[in-house]
């Protein structure tokens, strides 16, 4: 039977989140060596049970070798998930398939994400490639969610969401292509933002693609934590695409047009089960309670046609990844140690691949018209996740493609659409469901519009405070 995995305890970290460990430490309350300390000594406290750490860079954070000076979250422990170049260590992305190098150099992005003064603690677990919602792979293992160790952690950015949720650091890296920052966010109970495309340096080499499908975020509990590494984040680097978020430290008194989605048909692809379109309807009462306009709609896109699509260019990353190692992934890949998944998506992009500049025009057309919904409405609302959390072994790799696909697709349709256009959006962990498990809600804003997204969030978190594992 699961357990809950509490890392939290009366140490120099306490119960504070990543703001007030950067107070701490600023006013010396606390020293950078004890906040790292603690840290690793929580880490060695609840890793064997979650499974959450692919390489540990301890020695690194207490010499500080890979500090930046200054920065807002200055001597914060943090952790970087595995898909990232960090000088002098491989980059495995979750599989044992890949022969992977020691990075040469830091990716753009972990200089941005070091330069806010984060600590980094080591590197956290992914499925295959970051490919699928749950870590449960033959390299690495089971990564467990800390809320109940029966179920997944969600994906990809499984290891990341099992650090912050069980409390051994307040903040990790993630990233997002379908949904892997708001998924895990959703069932491990915190803060999850995909930013709008641009908003920081993404993936390296990813700009190169026909749509360019993943982006950098992280992992928190507080919604402060979140506005603080957005405001510290810019001063490295921001996009002249989109105005600055700024560091928002409160709601915007501005009441917002809101619409949610009708619950489909049964038997529908992001059909939500009970407990999940209850929480939307409870989230639609409070927000007009909070004064804001909200309408229901019907779902204004043909989800099978969707899904299809993006299936057909989810795969061409598969493929690209399998066949194509060492333009994509500067190693080699061992194509009879792949998983199911992985293979059985690249077979359905090489049996579609004619079929590719169809698929990237309708994903195109499917997000412009999509984009036309915030002609009348400032955000829409949706679940992350069409079901509850599934207990560990429901995304296994010993299952077919055909099976996970299809398992994956029923249980995280809502995500992948703001992949496609780029705009942001963010998961909140509003609810608790029947099995003592989070249940996140989903609310999504313009290109750019991340400012607003933070504002409500810092609302709902006033109005309705989630619990946390040491209060739950």
């Amino acid at each position: 039977m699961g357990k809950r995995v509490n890392a939290f305890t009366d140490d120099a970290l306490g119960n504070m989140d990543a703001t007030a460990i950067a107070e701490a430490i600023a006013t010396k309350k606390i020293s950078v060596a004890e906040a790292v300390e603690a840290a690793i000594a929580r880490a060695e406290k609840v890793n064997g049970e979650l499974n959450a750490i692919v390489i540990k860079m301890y020695d690194d954070a207490r010499k500080g070798s890979q500090q930046k000076a200054g920065g807002g979250l200055q001597g914060v422990p943090s952790f970087i998930k595995d898909t990232d170049g960090i000088k002098g260590y491989p980059t495995q992305l979750g599989t044992r398939a890949l022969k992977a190098k020691l990075a040469k150099s830091n990716s753009k992005f972990v200089n941005q994400f070091l330069s806010t003064g984060l600590r980094n603690l080591g590197k956290t677990t992914l499925p295959e490639f970051g490919l699928i919602c749950s870590t449960e792979n033959e390299r690495w293992g089971i990564t467990r969610n800390p809320w109940n160790t029966d179920y997944t952690t969600g994906g990809s950015s499984s290891g990341s969401a099992a650090m912050v949720a069980s409390g051994v650091v307040p903040i990790a890296s993630a990233n997002d292509g379908a949904g892997s920052i708001r998924i895990p966010a959703a069932i491990c109970g915190l803060v999850g933002l995909k930013p709008s495309r641009h908003r920081l340096h993404g993936v390296d080499g990813a700009e190169a693609m026909p749509i360019q499908l993943v982006h950098q975020g992280v992992l928190t509990r507080t919604v402060r934590d979140t506005a603080l590494f957005y405001a510290e984040a810019e001063k490295y680097y921001s996009s002249a695409r989109m105005p600055k978020i700024g560091h928002v430290k409160e709601a915007s008194k501005q009441r917002l047009r809101i619409a949610f989605f009708e619950n489909l048909p049964e038997g529908k692809t992001a059909t939500q089960d009970a407990e999940t379109y209850r929480t939307q309807k409870e989230t639609a009462q409070l927000l007009q309670s909070l004064g804001h306009h909200v309408e229901q709609i019907p779902f204004p896109l043909d989800v099978d046609t969707m899904v299809n699509h993006f299936l057909n260019y989810y795969g061409f990353f598969s493929y690209m990844m399998s066949y194509w190692p060492r333009l994509t992934l500067k190693g080699k890949v061992d194509r009879s140690l792949l998983e199911p998944f992985t293979t059985g998506l690249a077979a359905r992009f090489k049996a579609n691949a004619l079929k590719l500049p169809t698929s990237i025009r309708a994903m195109k057309r499917i997000g412009i018209e999509s984009e036309k919904l915030f002609h009348k409405y400032d955000v829409l609302m949706s679940p992350v996740l069409s079901h509850k959390t599934p207990k560990i072994g429901y995304f296994s790799t010993e299952l077919s493609y055909e099976e996970v696909s299809k398992r994956a697709v029923d249980f995280a349709s809502y995500t992948g659409l703001n992949n496609v256009t780029g705009a942001p959006a963010i998961s909140l962990p509003l609810a608790v469901d029947s099995d003592g498990m989070p249940l996140g809600v989903h609310f999504s804003a313009p290109y750019g519009f991340d400012k607003r997204l933070i504002e409500l969030a810092y609302e709902l978190e006033q109005a309705k405070p989630w619990r946390f594992i040491y209060n739950a």
